[in-house]
């Protein structure tokens, strides 16, 4: 008597069931019959079979007493400069007894507002409307200066951005000889104020959450090629001054986490 394929699998299934033993994984599993499919028994256990998940934070303390509170003998901890991040795995392991990787901490900085702010202005060309309320808005961590290096109010500043007029002129030379004549013709553009124009902005400005005070120097710039004027912000010494904060941010880091992760810069795929 022949056997069907679907009454030898049935068989096949009832003797894997009758021998089934636990299978030697950290979280308990069995081999169970339809087509002999491993199942994770995790889900029906009164906790899990270990502890993992992500904690992700903007604040550098909570996230440097976090990473205090479950510190872990191989804990390692990869700082991104660039993104001004950090990621902390708890269980990475070691080469000879890698973990999971799944148990981690998140710190993504965000910037302050007023932070934002200044970064969102720099190199942007406003009209004197759009430049005199930035700097009405921002006024409280704002110092102005003229081009002689004296200080001046931003009230004082605010009005000379408002009152900036425009004066072409030209001017025309001839020169006449026995075989050749020339001309030249040079136009003048001049932006002037009632009102002294500042010539730099110090923005005092807290740029992340847990870091020190940044002082940003601002180059003021006015633009008289077209029908009206603009006026630009340039941030002097930016990219020093920016790798500087990262810099910061690393060292701060450390002094947080302490001996409860080993830190070292770069990012980590766990894969």
């Amino acid at each position: 008597m022949s056997l069907s394929k679907e009454a030898l699998q049935h068989i096949g299934d009832q003797a894997l069931a009758a021998a089934a033993k636990p299978l030697e994984t950290d979280a308990p599993t069995v081999i169970v019959p339809e087509g002999a499919k491993i199942v994770d028994l995790e889900r029906f256990q009164l906790g899990r079979s270990r502890f993992r998940g992500t904690y992700s934070t903007h604040s550098l303390a909570d996230f440097g007493a976090y990473v205090v509170e479950r510190s872990a003998p191989y804990a390692r901890g990869f700082i991104d400069q660039d993104a001004m991040s950090c990621i902390v795995l708890f269980n990475i392991g070691t080469p000879a007894e890698p973990g999971h990787a799944d148990d981690r901490a998140v710190l993504r900085l965000k910037a302050s507002a007023a932070f934002a702010a200044v970064q969102a202005v720099c190199g942007q060309s406003l009209a004197q409307k759009a430049m005199s309320d930035w700097i009405e808005d921002w006024n409280q961590h704002l110092t102005a200066t003229d081009e002689n290096g004296a200080s001046m109010s931003i009230a004082k500043a605010i009005a000379a951005v408002r009152t900036i007029t425009v004066k072409a002129s030209s001017e025309s030379d001839h020169a006449v000889g026995e075989t050749r004549a020339s001309r030249s013709t040079m136009d003048a553009i001049e932006a002037s104020s009632k009102e002294t124009l500042p010539a730099w902005l110090d923005f005092k400005v807290i740029p992340f959450e847990g870091l020190s005070e940044q002082v940003i120097r601002l180059r003021m710039s006015v633009i008289t090629s077209g029908a009206q004027p603009v006026l630009k912000l340039r941030w002097l010494g930016e990219e020093a001054q920016r790798e500087a904060i990262a810099q910061e941010f690393k060292s701060v880091l450390e002094s947080k986490v302490a001996d409860a992760a080993k830190l070292a810069l770069g990012t980590f795929d766990a894969k």
